[in-house]
């Protein structure tokens, strides 16, 4: 059976082309010359005794032949990476390293990272707070959680969570500068924790997309305009995710029922080879059953209202609420 099948470099080579759509790519991946790589393809082709690309073109192109091997080698290649994560870390334990939203991270994951440690004492844990994309491919991180749009290529993804978003304040704060209508927020400071997209939808769902705007800070993270308006410093935007713990605890108060879905969402993702690891899978399947359980019990009393000035504003219910309390349909 083994004598059929093709030689492994040139597979590896033909694989890495159609995947990087350039011999140039797939030469730089596999760390050899473009010669080399089109060396391998055409003794591949010679093997199989067919054309497995269309000459011509800036970019490569299958052929249907091409278009066939391919899904197969893919897969052959996954699972040998898999089995070979298996072989390495072959048990739950080690050093897990995960980089998560900093928001998540340090309002959502530590303070939930009990639990996982309880159960899993022989593994330790090196958390690095980012929302890089690119860490999924570094040799340094196993497991990245990401606030974005998903859909990364050459790794495994699984949406974690949608949520929604509405304002936070202080109760100090609203208590010495009261929030009766959402035209009051031309007397607080706006807190930004991005370039003010996220503000400017919950603006327009509010019809007050055209509000004066007294002061804003921009921080460029979640983590610290949530921070900022459990300081008293400002009204932020806060999650039904992140901000749940700090409204729970009386820290920060929703003073409307007007909540929107953020633009994008969270997911965890992982390179192929360690997905298939345990100790990766025991945290991935402890992360989804955390949020799953959390919703699972969140009680779901009355909304409060908006006051005056919300005008015919557009309520949404949120449905991966932690804190779903002040957000449901009257």
């Amino acid at each position: 059976m083994a004598s059929r099948l093709p030689p492994l470099n040139p597979l590896r080579a033909f694989e890495a082309a159609a995947r990087r759509g350039s011999i140039s790519a797939a030469a730089r991946e596999l760390s050899v010359t473009h010669g080399a790589i089109s060396h391998q393809i055409r003794s591949l082709e010679e093997t199989l005794k067919t054309a497995l690309f269309e000459r011509g073109g800036k970019r490569l192109k299958l052929t249907p032949q091409g278009a066939l091997l391919l899904p197969a080698v893919t897969q052959a290649f996954d699972g040998i990476a898999a089995a070979t994560a298996l072989m390495n870390r072959p048990s739950t334990s080690g050093n897990l390293r995960i980089s998560c939203v900093p928001a998540l991270l340090s309002l959502w994951l530590v303070p939930r990272l009990g639990s996982f440690v309880d159960r899993y004492p022989e593994i330790s844990l090196t958390l690095t707070s980012s929302n890089d994309s690119s860490l999924i491919y570094s040799p340094d991180i196993d497991i990245a959680i990401l606030y974005g749009p998903g859909g990364w290529k050459d790794c495994w993804t699984r949406l974690w969570s949608n949520f929604d978003l509405f304002p936070v304040v202080s109760p100090t704060l609203l208590n010495t500068r009261p929030l009766r209508s959402v035209r009051d927020l031309h007397d607080h400071v706006l807190l930004h924790g991005d370039d003010g997209r996220e503000w400017r939808s919950w603006l327009a769902a509010a019809d007050q997309l055209d509000m004066p705007r007294a002061r804003e800070h921009f921080m460029g993270d979640a983590r610290l305009s949530t921070e900022a308006a459990r300081h008293g410093q400002g009204v932020a935007l806060g999650d039904s995710i992140t901000a749940s713990s700090l409204i729970a605890a009386g820290e920060l108060v929703i003073p409307f029922d007007l909540a929107v879905p953020a633009p994008d969402a969270f997911y965890v993702a992982a390179r192929n080879d360690v997905r298939s690891a345990p100790i990766a899978k025991v945290f991935i399947d402890w992360i989804f059953d955390m949020i799953e359980t959390e919703r699972a019990a969140q009680p779901r009393p009355a909304s409060r209202s908006a006051g005056r000035g919300m005008t015919s504003p557009r309520k949404r219910n949120t449905n991966t609420s932690t804190t779903a309390t002040l957000l449901e349909e009257s």
